[in-house]
């Protein structure tokens, strides 16, 4: 199976992982839309770094704490794009479901996702 397609897949397991934190903590919580998937996004993150480093690219030469502190900077760094693209989706169009503001967030960012890890974290 090829790495963009093992990339992929660890990304639709992030997808659902960040759907699914966001509809939980939309349904048991008055977080509201933004600062829950603020959580959503920390969650689907640490997934994401450990299924990219053990299935999609290996584990780096750095060592678990350096690459998962690159992995988390270049997360976050994405995160924030994705976070203003979903922001920006329901400030401009209030009547637009979360969940569907998060398909188009996370679709913008998947091809920036891949660059960055694999060329900033799990280079060799």
């Amino acid at each position: 199976m090829s790495r963009v397609l093992r990339f992929g897949l660890v990304g639709c397991l992030g997808f659902l992982t960040d759907a699914g934190v966001l509809a939980l903590l939309l349904a048991v919580s008055d977080l509201g839309p933004f600062l829950a998937r603020l959580l959503s996004l920390g969650c689907a993150m640490t997934v994401t770094w450990l299924c990219n480093r053990t299935l999609t690219f290996q584990a780096s030469d750095r060592g678990m704490l350096r690459e998962g502190a690159r992995y988390g900077s270049v997360a976050i760094a994405i995160s924030i794009f994705n976070y203003l693209v979903y922001s920006g989706l329901l400030l401009a169009m209030p009547w637009m479901p979360p969940l569907a503001a998060l398909v188009a967030a996370a679709a913008a960012a998947m091809a920036l996702s891949y660059l960055g890890y694999s060329r900033l974290v799990f280079d060799r």
